[in-house]
C-alpha cells in the first residue's frame, strides 16, 4: 500500500520543526560566540589573535571528540581530500573571516557587524555566476541591489561618523563569501566533515607564531572562562548547523540563520548597552528580506530548473 502524500507530509514536519529549532539555537551559540570575543577584545584587552586561536583550538578539539558520531572510527580520514590547495585556499579564508570579524567586533556594536556579515548570501549570488556559473536573473539581481541599499542604511557613509572598523567588517564579510563559493566548489569531491576539519586545523595551526609572540595572561576567571567558551559555542553551533540541514532542506531552515540578528541585538543591548538606531534596524530588515528572497528563489530554481532565476 502506498503512503499519501498527506502522511509523507506528516512524517516530515516533526523534523522540520526540529530542524529549525536546532538551527535557532546554533545561530543563538553563533551571535554568543561574537559576543564574547567582542568582550574579551574591547573590555578585556586580550589580543584579537589569541581571541581567534582558542576559538579554533577550541571547536578544533570539540570535532575530533565528535568524530565517531559521524560514522568515522579513524581521524585519518579526515585528511583525504581530493583538492588540498583548494581546502587549503578555504581554511585561510576561515580564518580571515573570523581575525577580521573579532578585530571589527572590538570598536562596532554586534547590530552593525551582523548587518555587514548578512550581506554574505547577496555576494555569492552575485559571484557565483563568473565563478560557479550560476548566473542570476533580473529578480535575484534586484534583490542584491536592494540588499546593498539597505546595508547603506546602517552604515550611512556622508551622513554620519563612520569608525573605520568597518572596513575589517566588510574584509570579513567578503572573505566569508569566498568562503561560501569554496565550500559550494568542494562539495562536488570531498565530504563536509573533511572541509569542517581542514578549516578548523588550518585556523588551529597558523596563528601559533604569531599567538606565542602577542599571548597574555587573562586578567581573570571570567577572561578564562570565555576563553574556554569559544570553542564550545562555535563548535557546538556549526555541529547543530550541520544536524538541521540535514533534517530539513536548505530552504526551510536557511531563512531561520536571520534569526541571529534577533540574538544579536539582544546581547548587544544586554551586555554592551548598545542600542540600534532606527536606521540600523530598518537596513537590517531590508538585508535579511533581500536575503530571504534569494532563498526563496533558490528553493524554486532547484524544485523546477526550467524556471528562471
Amino acid at each position: 500500500m502506498q503512503e499519501s502524500a498527506i502522511e509523507r507530509e506528516g512524517r516530515r514536519v516533526p523534523g522540520q520543526i526540529q530542524a529549525i529549532g536546532l538551527m535557532a539555537l546554533a545561530v543563538t551559540l553563533f551571535a554568543g560566540l561574537d559576543a564574547a570575543g567582542k568582550y574579551l577584545a574591547s573590555e578585556m584587552g586580550v589580543p584579537v589573535i589569541q581571541i581567534m586561536w582558542l576559538r579554533f583550538l577550541g571547536q578544533f578539539a570539540l570535532i575530533l571528540l565528535l568524530v565517531p558520531a559521524f560514522g568515522i572510527l579513524s581521524a585519518k580520514g579526515l585528511f583525504i581530500t581530493r583538492r588540498p590547495g583548494l581546502q587549503l585556499i578555504r581554511s585561510l579564508m576561515m580564518a580571515a573571516t573570523t581575525g577580521f570579524n573579532f578585530v571589527a567586533l572590538k570598536y562596532l556594536r554586534l547590530d552593525q557587524t551582523i548587518s555587514i556579515i548578512f550581506l554574505t548570501p547577496l555576494v555569492v549570488a552575485l559571484l557565483a555566476g563568473p565563478f560557479l556559473g550560476e548566473w542570476v536573473g533580473w529578480r535575484r539581481a534586484v534583490a542584491i541591489l536592494v540588499g546593498f541599499a539597505g546595508i547603506l542604511l546602517v552604515v550611512r557613509p556622508g551622513f554620519a561618523d563612520v569608525h573605520p572598523a568597518v572596513l575589517y567588517s566588510f574584509a570579513a564579510m567578503l572573505a566569508y563569501a569566498a568562503f561560501s563559493l569554496l565550500t559550494r566548489h568542494l562539495v562536488a569531491y570531498d565530504p563536509p566533515l573533511v572541509t569542517l576539519f581542514y578549516s578548523m586545523f588550518v585556523g588551529t595551526l597558523l596563528p601559533i607564531p604569531f599567538v606565542l609572540d602577542q599571548w597574555v595572561a587573562p586578567p581573570s576567571a571570567l577572561a578564562w572562562l570565555l576563553l574556554l567558551s569559544l570553542g564550545i559555542l562555535g563548535g557546538t553551533g556549526h555541529y547543530l548547523y550541520i544536524l538541521a540541514h540535514r533534517l530539513a532542506p536548505a530552504s526551510t531552515v536557511g531563512p531561520f540563520i536571520y534569526l541571529q540578528a534577533v540574538s544579536m541585538t539582544a546581547l548587544g543591548y544586554i551586555v554592551f548597552a548598545d542600542v540600534p538606531d532606527v536606521w540600523t534596524i530598518a537596513g537590517l530588515c531590508v538585508v535579511i528580506a533581500s536575503g530571504i528572497y534569494l532563498i526563496h528563489r533558490e528553493h524554486i530554481v532547484a524544485r523546477q530548473p526550467q524556471a528562471k532565476r
